[in-house]
């Protein structure tokens, strides 16, 4: 089935902003994919909008953590640091304040090699949660991963359905590492199948969210959700059905970038 994902993804070539709340295969029960912030202490939620939880970012450094761009505009971080004040998050269990938001100089979703990347940076250094290390090698395919995030679920045969706020890790291999991942949700019904045990994708809830290869000395930060393959039969109600293609941007090729702004080396895994 994958050798089939990879054929569809030469046939969508549109893409469009998703947030990642994660769907879930239909045959697996929801409590299996739901963990505590505790398992993940670096990530957190950018904004809360009633029980929603919106945009997600992950400590990179004691003062710096990564998102999507377009995060600035999906919540009211863009427009409270414009207005010259800072803005309030609550990472592992502590308030902590955003002061400045610096997006990858490539940024602009109207352009055909957008990166929707941005730093943020903490008024105060911390040494809690611990940073997590960068992807830095570029051998990301074929590699299983973890993806972390709030927000709407569903199941892969509907697609997303309902928004309870629960976090929530799946799992997914990536298909392609070119300029950005791909991760093609597998159907387990489909013969052949190579669907994994927590097979999942993002959908509506957070942009920014994590993807994590696992290693045997933790995980790595490989890439950063900022959209779905906008395919035929693409619909905002269905979103994150089987065969969705979710794309994010690959950690590896922007090392330079972040490590030029954050004015440091930033912890890398090998």
């Amino acid at each position: 089935m994958r050798a089939l994902s990879r054929a569809l993804l030469l046939l969508m070539v549109l893409t469009v902003p998703v947030s990642q709340g994660i769907v879930i295969r239909h045959d697996t029960v929801s409590t299996a994919y739901e963990v505590s912030r505790s398992a993940y202490p670096a990530v957190f939620f950018l904004e809360r909008q009633g029980s929603r939880k919106v945009c997600v970012a992950t400590v990179i450094h004691g003062r710096w953590a990564l998102t999507a761009a377009h995060c600035g505009e999906e919540t009211m971080l863009g427009n409270t640091l414009e207005n010259g004040r800072r803005f309030a998050v609550t990472v592992a269990g502590q308030q902590r304040e955003i002061d400045l938001m610096i997006a990858h100089p490539q940024y602009d979703q109207s352009s055909a090699s957008d990166v929707d990347l941005a730093l943020l940076r903490f008024r105060e250094p911390a040494r809690v949660p611990r940073p997590v290390p960068l992807q830095l090698r570029a051998d990301e395919l074929g590699a299983q991963v973890s993806l972390v995030g709030w927000g709407y679920s569903g199941l892969g045969t509907t697609g997303r359905q309902y928004d309870d706020g629960r976090m929530r890790r799946a799992q997914n291999r990536i298909v392609e590492a070119e300029r950005r991942l791909r991760m093609v949700f597998d159907d387990p019904r489909q013969r052949g199948s190579e669907a994994l045990a927590l097979e999942g994708t993002p959908s509506l809830g957070d942009s920014g969210g994590p993807a994590f290869i696992e290693t045997d000395s933790g995980y790595r930060l490989a890439g950063i959700t900022v959209g779905e393959v906008k395919g035929s039969d693409f619909s905002e109600e269905t979103q994150g059905r089987y065969g969705a293609v979710a794309i994010y941007e690959r950690i590896s090729r922007h090392i330079d970038w972040i490590e030029t702004v954050v004015g440091e080396r930033v912890p890398f895994g090998s």
